[in-house]
């Protein structure tokens, strides 16, 4: 692929991406001007634990938290130590990119402590939410904690088509909102936890403190293990078939990656032409493992690996889990610590 067509290819991606967002925030806008009215009335002591039901918190001086996806709530499992009343909005085992608000969820973060999202296109929403809704309440972007990298295209990446227009050429950069994929972010994003954290409940601010200390050195042993296994390995390439939001990460530990689609696509079924591209670049380079993500079919993964003789497996980007998952009670340590041992099958 030329740097030309690169560049189209990024540019009507973004487009899409773009256009997608505004849709969506037009019938949102309209779905929280019908909800507002019911979020307002007769819910003022409800707060929501991370079970999705809705239960009366009035006498209780708990902190609650709120967060849209599943790494800030598992970071915030580890900070709280079952000291505080947590909600994931997200429920187990469906697709960040598709979730949209319910007047439960509206209730939830109008009654919260703390509120943590993402920050990206996959929850445009929540800047009219916060608008709409009453009270006070600390709020986290992860965006924020870290340093953005805009989003990326590839050579061999299908990118959706998108009508260009003047408004959208002039509209600001996308960055990648999988922020949380390196734990070298992690650690980012834990640390500013606990210092909001610390402001919501002084009295306990050394307790956040330790425990946020005590988990960053786990995140620093596995950061560290993973940078013992990229630059000690035989390859240095990374095949997805599938979609790819894992670019932090693999900024992290200099991987060069070839994926079927961009992070935030919402195709699942590759063309003929990128599956060729990277069946090449399999047998190209002797890659004995191709990979899928959570809760995705495998299917562009599985035709790579028929073609190769490589083996499938699951890289996880911890946005989400599954319900079984969940109720056992699996986390984010877990997750990347799978991912260590299948990168260096991956990379040897």
């Amino acid at each position: 692929m030329n740097c030309n067509r690169k560049n189209k290819y990024e540019f009507e991606r973004k487009q899409e991406c773009k256009a997608t967002s505004r849709y969506k925030r037009f019938f949102l806008m309209i779905a929280f001007t019908c909800m507002l009215s019911f979020v307002m009335t007769g819910c003022s002591n409800a707060k929501g634990d991370h079970t999705g039901e809705i239960k009366n918190t009035a006498d209780t001086n708990q902190l609650s938290i709120v967060t849209t996806i599943f790494p800030p709530y598992d970071f915030a499992r580890e900070l709280t130590q079952g000291e505080a009343e947590l909600k994931m909005l997200l429920k187990p085992g469906t697709e960040m990119h598709s979730y949209e608000p319910t007047p439960q969820d509206m209730i939830a973060i109008q009654n919260c402590d703390v509120f943590i999202y993402v920050g990206g296109e996959s929850d445009a929403w929540v800047d009219e939410c916060l608008e709409s809704i009453e009270g006070e309440r600390k709020v986290i972007k992860l965006l924020d904690c870290v340093e953005p990298v805009e989003e990326e295209l590839v050579e061999g990446m299908e990118a959706e088509e998108a009508e260009e227009t003047e408004e959208s050429e002039a509209e600001e950069k996308e960055f990648d909102e999988h922020v949380w994929t390196s734990p070298k972010n992690a650690i980012l994003i834990v640390s500013k936890m606990a210092r909001v954290f610390s402001e919501a409940e002084p009295q306990k601010a050394d307790t956040y403190q330790e425990r946020s200390k005590a988990y960053c050195e786990k995140l620093s042993e596995l950061d560290q293990a993973f940078t013992d296994v990229t630059e000690n390995a035989k390859h240095h390439a990374l095949i997805f078939g599938d979609r790819f939001p894992l670019r932090y990460f693999a900024d992290a530990y200099n991987l060069d990656y070839y994926a079927a689609f961009p992070g935030c696509s919402s195709d699942t079924e590759a063309s003929a032409s990128t599956i060729a591209f990277l069946i090449k670049k399999v047998k190209e380079e002797q890659i004995p493992v191709v990979f899928k993500i959570e809760l995705s079919n495998g299917q562009t993964a599985e035709c790579i690996a028929e073609d190769t003789g490589s083996e499938v497996k699951t890289f996880y980007t911890c946005h989400n889990l599954t319900k079984e998952e969940f109720e056992a009670n699996k986390t984010y340590l877990d997750f990347m610590r799978e991912n260590l041992q299948s990168l260096k099958q991956a990379l040897n």
